[in-house]
């Protein structure tokens, strides 16, 4: 189902869903739409006060009980502002707590799903479903809520206040409410189908706005200026032209509910005024009429206007509520969370310590989104210390071994086996705490370099962050630092060539003292002299520790205890460097190739 059929469902479909997240909140609605009732009460009882001004005191010509008149108007007046603030309080509250809950949950819950989910799902998607639809859904279930409960008191109460006052005069603006309720409902549909384009058109603009800032570099290297303004100068006539076709439409709108409040007033003049020439109706009955005459259309193309949000919002509800009710494909057994907890409350006095030995028996595996196995009947048993490197070329899927030493996905057949278990019999937490990640694209938190590495170790001193800088031969980029540790590092570590922030990341991970390391081409963007520089530290880091290498440059994995050659997807030779060098397979080609081009640019 589509979200458009979604959206074409009754209003309040989504709400159940919802219920989990509004009941802790009962008292608190209840009460908001009781005081809403009251308020709309209020304002649908002034003109009754009109009405025995004109007839009492104009009518009559005496002041005879004014003084309680307008005491009893006063009260009323504070009355309803006092309701009105604590109502617009409750609001408020309800749409920051419901969203506070919403986007709290949600960001918990992203926090539990595993790789497959982020393959499958944008971060521009996530984040819409986790900031805007959470809002949206906070703001319907308050402001427009209480709009609605308003509204549709001050209507029924007008209603009623008609009939019992001159069953005739709300004859007449009965009929006349199903006519305009048509009209403004067709309105209302063709303004939201026109806002929802423009929302996407300029979503669009927004995506070409974007590329063309981030993107600068490519663009003028490539030459496509013209291109790129040409885009955008289509994208922003095709708003331009959306946009005024929904102004006709809403100046349109406008003048038809001007236009419809504008008859029934003549209505009510024309038959009120009879009535009362006639000595059938007082002045101060028509005046009443005339109010609500003035008045009501308002409130009903308001809640028009509200339904149709509340059918919108339907497409929101579903998109947050199928976001918490994901399941990721990689968790723990209940048996497992009894007794070591999960990631949020770990139990880490039952964690057994990691020695780091690792086996693969019978592994075959596929990607959920994939069709062909990438790895079937494999075994390879890695003794605790070993140094694996992975090698292949770009693409050929040397990060399947990791991911499955990770948990990041789970073998589709066979077994992952971390010191003699089954990696599925201990916590993911567990098995996380105790690997060290440096990825081929580093990335940082926003926050100093002091906190950056701390996510490594919390507890960490200074002087042990200072050695982990100094294994990784890093203190040269903190030396340029004007802060030293207190070094703001920028958004995503913006304010770092891409070269340190991948030192900082090394070092992060060696603060962390992990059993098992892994390094996806983690020194790819650093330059020959600092790679070189680094090369003895990591074979001291890694020594005594569990290591997968994923390597580019071969001449870096030489001395790797065990080389997987992947082609293809799929593993198609193992050995040592030497044993691999004497089959003049693959990865003899791969490494004769590169040796070449080593000499070649050095000659060059």
């Amino acid at each position: 189902m589509n979200e458009n059929e979604k959206q074409k469902r009754l209003p309040f479909f989504g709400i159940p869903k919802l219920f989990p997240y509004l009941y802790p909140y009962r008292f608190r609605i209840i009460s908001m739409i009781l005081l809403g009732g009251v308020s709309s009460a209020i304002d649908a009882a002034y003109p009754l006060f009109n009405r025995y001004a004109l007839d009492h005191f104009v009518g009559e010509r005496t002041l005879r009980g004014i003084h309680w008149f307008v005491a009893l108007y006063l009260i009323l007046l504070f009355g309803q502002g006092v309701i009105n603030y604590v109502s617009s309080v409750s609001c408020g509250k309800v749409e920051m707590m419901l969203d506070r809950d919403l986007r709290n949950d949600a960001f918990s819950h992203l926090q539990t799903l595993s790789f497959a989910y982020y393959n499958a799902n944008s971060v521009g998607y996530i984040h819409a479903r986790v900031m805007s639809d959470s809002g949206l859904i906070g703001e319907a279930v308050s402001w427009r809520m209480m709009n609605l409960v308003w509204n549709g008191f001050y209507v029924a109460g007008v209603f009623v206040v008609m009939l019992i006052i001159n069953l005739r005069l709300a004859l007449i603006i009965l009929l006349l409410v199903p006519v305009a309720v048509l009209l403004m409902t067709w309105f209302q549909r063709k303004l939201l189908y026109y806002n929802r384009k423009i929302r996407e058109i300029n979503s669009k603009i927004t995506g070409n706005y974007n590329e063309g800032i981030t993107g600068a570099r490519t663009i003028k290297v490539l030459g496509v200026e013209e291109k790129m303004i040409g885009d955008f100068t289509k994208e922003t006539q095709n708003m331009r032209r959306t946009s005024i076709r929904e102004a006709h439409f809403s100046a349109l709108f406008i003048s038809t509910v001007a236009m419809m409040s504008a008859l029934t007033l003549s209505l009510v003049l024309w038959q009120g005024g009879r009535l009362t020439m006639e000595g059938l109706m007082m002045i101060g009955t028509l005046s009443v009429f005339m109010s609500y005459a003035l008045e009501l259309l308002e409130p009903i193309q308001s809640i028009i206007e509200t339904l149709s949000a509340f059918i919108a919002i339907e497409a929101n509800i579903e998109r947050v509520t199928r976001l918490l009710a994901e399941e990721s494909d990689v968790t723990d057994t209940p048996e497992v969370i009894e007794k070591y907890g999960d990631a949020f409350r770990p139990k880490r006095e039952n964690w057994e310590e990691l020695e780091g030995e690792i086996e693969f028996r019978d592994v075959s595996f596929r990607y959920p989104d994939g069709d062909e196995y990438v790895l079937t009947d494999f075994n390879l048993k890695v003794p605790a210390g070993t140094n694996v490197a992975i090698v292949g070329e770009t693409g050929a899927g040397k990060s399947t071994l990791v991911n499955l030493v990770c948990r990041f996905y789970e073998p589709t057949k066979g077994q992952v086996l971390i010191d003699g278990r089954d990696a599925r019999a201990r916590s993911l937490l567990w098995l996380h705490s105790n690997i060290g990640y440096v990825l081929q694209s580093p990335h940082l938190f926003s926050g100093t370099v002091r906190e950056n590495l701390r996510y490594g170790k919390p507890d960490a001193t200074d002087e042990e962050i200072m050695e982990a800088l100094r294994i990784v031969s890093a203190e040269s980029v903190l030396a340029k630092m004007e802060k030293g540790l207190d070094t703001d590092v920028g958004e995503g570590g913006g304010m770092l060539s891409t070269g340190e922030k991948q030192l900082l990341s090394f070092a992060r991970a060696i603060l962390a003292d992990p059993r098992i390391l892994v390094l996806d081409e983690a020194t790819s963007s650093i330059d020959t002299v600092t790679e070189k520089a680094i090369q003895n530290a990591i074979a001291a880091v890694i020594k005594g520790r569990t290591s997968f290498v994923i390597a580019h440059r071969l001449s870096t994995i030489v001395d790797a205890d065990v080389i997987l050659v992947v082609k293809g997807g799929k593993i198609i030779g193992r050995g040592t460097h030497e044993e691999l060098m004497r089959q003049k397979g693959y990865y003899y080609e791969l490494y004769t190739r590169q040796y070449e081009e080593l000499l070649w640019g050095e000659v060059s």
